[in-house]
């Protein structure tokens, strides 16, 4: 047998050359499966085998065992024979291995060779054939060092990460105290990856891999395999090749704006003819990911840069406090830059136990971060102290920054950090959101209630003498009370509801059962609606409450005796963007204190409160509000025109004061301006409808529009004879124009044709800069053309030439950008013969 194989592998080793390597696997292949065939049968058919110690020289015979025991001893290997004990002792089996493997590298060389010590890489080949051969000279040469050296090997990895640099200047991340690759998603980066040899993109492939979390997954988003590709797109992950030097590619690599932002662990999977091979991690090529308020797609994007400078990048503030008579503030030093911020920032989420899946929506990073900057019921970061008493700790007064807190806490492995009160819970609750790139500020409240019964009213209860029944009067009125508010958008919500968000860290009241608050939205809670999540109804508390005295009648019950309004929810205050100076943020939460608006939104919050009948229920409800848009509705560049309808179902004539709100918003459902407001009083006739005509004048809004031109049109108003609350939003878009393609001529497969592009400018002003984008499948690959300005209302006709690659109906699609107008295209169907 012995000889065959000798034979085999002598017949082997004559085959040289790279053209003869893949038959040489195959002849390899099959020469191991005859080896492992002709083990098995001799196995099988022993009665009484002869094993040898591995931990003694091969030759020496070792005791027999059971042959149905074969195979579960690592410890011995057999022995084939009379030829096997003429064979020399073969050098290093204890240090190679043992059991198994020592026996298998007797029946097949091939299959468990030696490593040899200078063949230590930094990668880790899958299925790169089975490494060097033994110098053993009875060996036989498989070829297989030729095939290792043919392997398609990454020898280093180079992310660009300067400080200085390209990608982190670009990212905005190069304010970060820290040599790690901090990048935001939802942007291109650049790296270098130094190869074996040269790459051949017609015979390789290379793609990334990106893993975070204890357990990646694909599925998930923690598990991201990044392909390579000839042309970027936006808004996904690739890569693309775009400078060759030798042995060294530079990739440009995209992410997704939704991506799982956190620690990345990054590998590069390499293939080629002759297998596979994967880079071993590397932690100092760990790819840090933030959110991206830049970028235009992420849902945490700001369009104001002076405001970006002030909430993602500005690391010091000004918290305030006092009363609101005597207005207090001090310095907070953020850090959110310092060195070792980052790392602890992640650290929190880590220590939270969610799933790092769910780390690419703001709105659950910043209930988690919430939840985690107190300490109650998770050991998070800061334990609060309200007693007086501060030994064994800090007091709150002597914190004047966050970076010694997060460094303290991570420092101690996740103790909490003793003692914190409102403002250093939102000042380090600041620090954590602008470190991970979500847009924060930190906002004071004064006279800020505290509702403890979910009543939305701040509830005093009196005796029947009017005194004070303390064990009742857990509600509270605080001098002042700090939070946050976070800005994103809640595509969660109804339109119009994104934006900035509260943000409360300080341990009050349970959020599902979790000492946390929010985000709650600013534009809910100005207007009542205190049923959209999250935690709408304690926030509104805080800020739009009234004050009600409840007195104690003979038979137990209570009765309202005194409603007290505009006592709480004064002075809200945030720094000013680009200044020290204070601003009052009042009318962002509150409508202005006793219009009719404050009280509608009082009034319709406190029906979903506990004590629903507080205010009194309307004697009727028959009037009904809708808006309606005439046909495909207003165009842009035009005065935009919509009918309200107000329909009255009763035998009585109604009059009601009507409030309208025109908002411009993005596609987000984000709230960016008001551009328009006014106020009607209308008179309704018996069983009638009554059709008011509502007008937007181009003038008013040509300066406001962002991409896609959405307004929301808000309504509000009461009913005078029976206090009926009226509210209603329409949402609706300024339509553009589309670009109208005609084909001249025929298409052929192979024959140049041409299409005229026609559009007419809508506006009454120059469009700058104009650039028309067209392509079509079979048809032209993208391309771009730098038209330039077209006039106020002017018509304007391009013609394009292309040659048809494929036959059948073909869809040609072109666009047009600029900055005055976004969303104009057009399509036509191009029946291509062949």
């Amino acid at each position: 047998m012995k000889k065959d194989l000798q034979e085999r592998d002598s017949k082997e080793s004559k085959r040289e050359g790279v053209s003869s390597q893949v038959f040489k696997r195959n002849a390899k292949l099959e020469s191991c499966n005859t080896r492992a065939q002709r083990a098995e049968d001799l196995l099988l058919s022993s009665t009484s085998s002869e094993f040898y110690s591995i931990t003694e020289m091969p030759a020496v015979t070792g005791s027999a065992r059971n042959s149905s025991a074969t195979g579960r001893f690592p410890s011995v290997t057999l022995g084939f024979g009379e030829d096997e004990d003429d064979e020399e002792p073969r050098e290093g089996n204890a240090e190679e291995g043992k059991g198994c493997r020592a026996w298998w590298r007797r029946v097949c060389p091939c299959c468990c060779p030696h490593v040899k010590d200078d063949d230590v890489t930094d990668t880790v080949i899958t299925d790169a054939g089975d490494g060097d051969k033994d110098k053993d000279e009875e060996k036989p040469d498989t070829g297989e060092g030729e095939l290792e050296e043919l392997l398609l090997k990454v020898k280093s990895i180079d992310l660009m990460k300067s400080k200085s640099g390209q990608n982190r200047t670009e990212h905005r991340t190069h304010l970060y105290q820290s040599d790690n690759f901090i990048i935001r998603r939802g942007q291109t980066f650049q790296m270098w990856i130094t190869l074996s040899r040269p790459f051949d993109p017609h015979s390789d492939t290379l793609h990334l891999h990106l893993k975070t979390g204890p357990v990646p997954a694909v599925a998930k988003g923690t598990h991201v395999i990044v392909p390579l590709v000839e042309d970027l797109q936006d808004n996904r992950w690739e890569a693309a090749v775009v400078a060759k030097d030798d042995k060294k590619i530079k990739l440009s690599v995209n992410s997704p704006s939704t991506a799982v932002i956190g620690r990345y662990q990054l590998t590069v999977e390499t293939t080629c003819a002759n297998g596979q091979a994967v880079s071993t991690h590397d932690p100092a090529n760990d790819v840090y990911m933030l959110f991206n308020p830049w970028s235009e797609d992420d849902s945490v994007f700001l369009d104001a840069e002076e405001e970006r400078q002030e909430y993602v990048l500005n690391d010091v503030g000004r918290i305030y406090y006092g009363t609101e008579e005597q207005i207090g503030e001090r310095t907070w030093n953020y850090g959110q830059f310092d060195s070792g911020i980052l790392p602890a920032c992640l650290y929190i989420l880590e220590k939270s136990k969610t799933l790092n899946s769910g780390w690419g929506d703001p709105v659950n990073v910043v209930r988690i971060v919430s939840a985690m900057v107190n300490s109650p019921d998770d050991f998070g970061v800061v334990a609060g102290n309200w007693s007086g008493n501060y030994s064994g700790g800090t007091s709150p007064t002597v914190w004047s920054g966050s970076v010694e807190i997060l460094k303290q806490y991570h420092a101690n492995k996740g103790s909490p950090v003793n003692y914190g009160q409102c403002w250093v819970f939102a000042g380090v609750t600041t620090t954590v959101m602008r470190c991970l790139g979500i847009p924060t500020r930190t906002v004071t409240n004064f006279s800020s209630a505290h509702d403890t019964d979910v009543s939305l009213t701040t509830d005093v209860y009196l005796d029947e003498k009017l005194e004070p029944l303390e064990n009742m009067n857990a509600d509270s009125v605080w001098n002042f009370h700090v939070w946050n508010d976070c800005w994103m958008a809640r595509p969660d919500l109804p339109p119009g509801n994104g934006g900035w968000q509260a943000v409360d860290s300080t341990p009050q009241e349970t959020s599902n059962g979790v000492y946390r608050c929010g985000p709650a939205s600013l534009a809910a809670i100005r207007n009542g609606q205190v049923y959209l999540k999250y935690d709408c109804p304690f926030v509104f508390a805080e800020v739009n409450s009234d004050k009600i005295y409840w007195q104690k009648n003979a038979d137990g019950t209570f009765s309202k005796i005194f409603v007290e309004k505009n006592v709480v929810g004064h002075s809200i205050s945030t720094k000013a963007v680009g200044s020290d100076e204070r601003n009052d943020i009042t009318y962002m939460y509150k409508h202005a204190e006793g219009s009719e608006e404050e009280r509608i939104a009082v009034e319709t919050a406190c029906r979903y409160g506990s004590k629903a009948d507080t205010y009194a229920s309307p004697t009727a409800e028959d009037i009904s509000v809708k808006v309606v848009m005439e046909g495909d509705g207003p165009k842009m560049g035009s005065d935009a025109e919509l009918s309200i309808k107000l329909s009255n179902s009763s035998s009585m004539k109604r009059n009601v004061t009507l409030h309208s709100q025109l908002a411009v918003m993005y596609y987000t459902g984000v709230y960016k301006a008001t551009v328009q407001k006014d106020n009607i009083d209308v008179e309704l006739p018996p069983n009638e409808e009554t059709t008011l005509e509502w007008a937007l004048i181009y003038n008013t809004y040509k300066e406001q529009l962002v991409d896609q031109a959405a307004l929301m049109l808000t309504l509000s108003g009461r009913v005078k004879e029976t206090q009926q609350v009226l509210a209603t939003q329409f949402s609706f878009r300024l339509r553009t124009p589309d670009l109208v393609i005609k084909p001249i001529g025929k298409a052929v497969v192979g024959k140049k044709m041409a299409v005229e592009i026609s559009f007419t400018n809508p506006l009454p002003q120059v469009l700058k800069a104009v650039v028309f984008n067209v392509e079509g499948i079979g048809l032209l690959p993208a391309r771009k053309i730098l038209y330039g300005d077209i006039g106020s209302h002017a018509s304007i006709t391009l013609t394009e030439h292309f040659t048809p690659t494929l036959a059948s109906t073909r869809k040609l699609v072109a666009s047009l950008d600029c900055r005055q107008l976004t969303q104009v295209h057009g399509v036509s169907d191009i029946v291509v013969e062949a």
